[in-house]
């Protein structure tokens, strides 16, 4: 594995910044959100200068009942040939559950969750990975989740299940301190008995973010500050191993770029502590980002299939629990479990609020409120963009909403997108104009 450096995650929105930002090593993109043929020009100004670009997978859900979907692998392929990307990288979760697998109605979390740490969820995942990295021109390495929730009934600890995943499999990992610090307040798991039971040799780099506490609940959230608690746990990490890069994510609420440059300092300087309490005798001081021989190579020997069935029954109650309002199944904790559901309701609020930016301008202050409520009734199925062409198909056919010129403007958005071919490119910016005027906005 090639030594990476400091990173960040590019995001259009500090695109500039990221440019000029000194000692910038190399950038991570949502895969999902980069076209290959129609690269920013941002990328590819960065990719001229040797920074290195690697694209992060958010919906594959390889942790999934089901096997992973073809058409995803290969657009997640095209992505690593046209960034030149030396390896992809995605999550260990599942982001989708119910269909044909489990005879019931498809659902979307719009978010990943974190799967059962069995044998059944284990032997699936394992399986997933090997398809995937058979689809894939350069290797695969995964990513350790936030949760909210804990499964009960679980055969393994989080050390335990990736030490194995990377044993059977010999996939890399992308190792979130962040998510562990989130895990050790929300499911009470000791971070450094995380760190212990890793295989450090498969690191292929690490994610570094902030987040915020309410209520007991701590939410990885990308929008604030890197912690000190996250940073220790990065300290501890580069005590243990050399980890090939560090990168900070930020997804929200953007800082100024000297705030940037600032947390990028701190991580640089959590390492080097790291590496000096290693040199001290303070830690093991092994090398990552290499598998050892051998590791790769065991041969799966339980059934799947009937673990598919099982794993895919389980993930379909919970999903429906968070997404539908069914009951929250046996064993889980029913607290958490309204703060995860609240949590994705709010999430696809935001997310709609992204992808169709019209929405929010032509309903004003009552579009979350008015999708908080649609969202009650109707559980995710399509992807963000089917969810805004649902949510403004559903208003309309209540008569919402009230004041007629919005209304007008709601109905041109939606036919533009939802009728046979595109109406005049004109009509739907001249409407939001006129809702906009009204409001003297």
């Amino acid at each position: 594995m090639r030594r990476l450096g400091t990173g960040i995650g590019w995001r259009p929105e500090i695109a500039d910044a990221v440019e000029r930002m000194p000692g910038i090593d190399w950038v991570e993109a949502v895969a999902e959100n980069v076209c290959p043929g129609h690269l920013p020009e941002s990328l590819l100004r960065l990719r001229e200068r040797g920074v290195t670009v690697i694209p992060h997978g958010v919906s594959l859900g390889l942790g999934g009942a089901d096997r992973p979907d073809e058409a995803r692998l290969t657009a997640l392929a095209e992505r690593a040939q046209a960034l030149g990307s030396p390896l992809v990288t995605e999550h260990i979760a599942f982001v989708r559950g119910g269909g044909p697998l489990t005879a019931s109605p498809p659902l979307e979390a719009g978010h990943l969750l974190p799967v059962p740490r069995t044998r059944d969820a284990l032997d699936v995942l394992c399986e997933n990975v090997r398809i995937a990295q058979d689809a894939l021109p350069v290797p695969l390495a995964l990513e350790n989740i936030a949760a909210l929730f804990s499964w009960p009934d679980e055969e393994l600890t989080e050390g335990q299940f990736l030490s194995e995943l990377v044993e059977r499999t010999g996939v890399r990992l992308l190792i979130d301190v962040a998510n562990l610090h989130t895990n050790h307040v929300n499911r009470g798991e000791d971070p450094g008995e995380a760190l212990a039971a890793l295989p450090v040799e498969a690191i292929a780099y690490v994610h570094v973010a902030g987040g915020f506490e309410r209520d007991g609940v701590w939410h990885d959230s990308h929008a604030h500050p890197v912690p000190r608690p996250v940073l220790d746990i990065l300290t501890d990490l580069a005590s243990r191993t050399a980890p090939p890069g560090v990168l900070l994510e930020r997804d929200e609420n953007f800082p100024e770029p000297a705030e940037l440059e600032r947390e990028l300092t701190l991580i640089r300087e959590a390492v080097t502590a790291g590496r000096e309490r290693a040199g001290a005798g303070g830690g093991t001081g092994a090398a990552a980002g290499t598998c050892p021989a051998g590791r790769g190579v065991a041969v799966l020997t339980r059934p799947v299939v009937g673990a598919r069935e099982r794993v895919g029954v389980a993930q379909a109650a919970v999903l429906s629990s968070l997404v539908a309002g069914t009951p929250v199944p046996e064993g889980f904790d029913r607290a958490r479990m309204g703060v995860q559901a609240r949590a994705l309701a709010a999430k696809r609020a935001d997310v709609v609020a992204k992808v169709a930016p019209e929405l929010p301008v032509i309903l004003g202050e009552g579009y979350r409120t008015a999708f908080l409520e649609y969202a009650r009734q109707r559980p995710m199925s399509g992807g963000y963009r089917r969810d805004a062409l649902d949510f403004a198909g559903h208003l309309l056919r209540a008569g919402r909403p009230e004041d007629a010129g919005s209304r007008r403007a709601l109905q041109e958005w939606w036919l533009d997108r939802a009728g046979p071919a595109p109406r005049p490119g004109g009509r739907v910016a001249r409407a939001t104009r006129r809702v906009l005027v009204r409001r003297g906005g």
